[in-house]
């Protein structure tokens, strides 16, 4: 099996299995700490220890009965929901717009609205911090939902483009040609044919403003304290193991939602 061609290139399997094993090495080093988070969030002591020495679901009970938790885990959600909401009809929408513009700055244009991604996000942070205290909407959910926006607007782009490669264009001149809108067009002939790569973009999108800390320390605060910004300060503060608890929880929920992004992405090619 290992000398069997890998590849149309007749390399063999057995000539990859360095790739192989770097691979699986890479692999271990970011599943390591997930390794040992998760037990921990399991233990009943009232330190962070590993491994543990028995265990509890305290932590979890911890979690679930703080109002300072639970009301820190509902804004979260609900800036990631808006932030959702925002992100992908913009992203989708200028996603087509360069694409079918075919200007001669639309490279440079599509660069800018990636540019997020390229940028440190505490140089954005600085910059969004001292923007809002001109404007006040620091410790608010609009200034959230606006700063995790423009970080989430990059994967909405990216994936609706990525998708809009892989579509014929002829088909919705067409629906144009027999007296449909563009708008008619698009809605009745493209988006379906891009639901997966804009479902994606979306949870990208969701778990991106989920997981968001570095903004959230400096905008973040008061009634709108996000979760991150909460374990952000427990962690400072004191070691408390409810943030085990939550990393675990946040873990499992990232791993949902990668898992339907994928399915997404797979039905979206068994279709083509």
């Amino acid at each position: 099996m290992l000398r069997s061609p890998a590849s149309e290139t007749q390399v063999t399997h057995l000539g990859r299995l360095w790739l192989y094993l770097f691979a699986v090495l890479v692999l271990a080093f970011l599943v390591a700490p997930v390794l040992v988070v998760v037990p921990m969030s399991f233990s009943d002591s009232r330190y962070l220890r590993f491994p543990p020495e028995g265990f509890s679901l305290r932590w979890y009970e911890t979690y679930f009965a703080s109002l300072e938790w639970v009301g820190a885990t509902l804004t979260s959600f609900k800036v990631a929901a808006l932030v959702t909401l925002l992100a992908t009809p913009v992203g989708v929408a200028a996603a087509y717009g360069l694409n079918q513009s075919g200007l001669r700055g639309a490279r440079l244009v599509s660069l800018m609205l990636i540019s997020p991604l390229i940028v440190p996000v505490i140089i954005l942070a600085i910059g969004v911090f001292y923007l809002y205290a001109r404007v006040d909407l620091v410790n608010t959910v609009t200034g959230l939902v606006l700063a995790h926006a423009a970080l989430a607007l990059p994967f909405v782009v990216v994936t609706t483009t990525s998708g809009l490669q892989q579509f014929d264009p002829a088909q919705e001149r067409a629906a144009r040609s027999l007296g449909a809108s563009r708008w008619v067009a698009f809605r009745t002939v493209t988006l379906p044919q891009l639901r997966g790569p804009v479902i994606s973009g979306a949870l990208f999108a969701f778990i991106t403003s989920l997981d968001e800390v570095v903004i959230s320390v400096f905008i973040a605060g008061g009634e709108n304290m996000t979760l991150p910004r909460r374990m952000f300060s427990g962690l400072r503060d004191q070691v408390d193991p409810t943030i085990a608890a939550i990393s675990s929880m946040l873990i499992l929920l990232s791993v949902l939602l990668l898992v339907v992004s994928v399915m997404l992405g797979g039905r979206k090619g068994g279709r083509g």
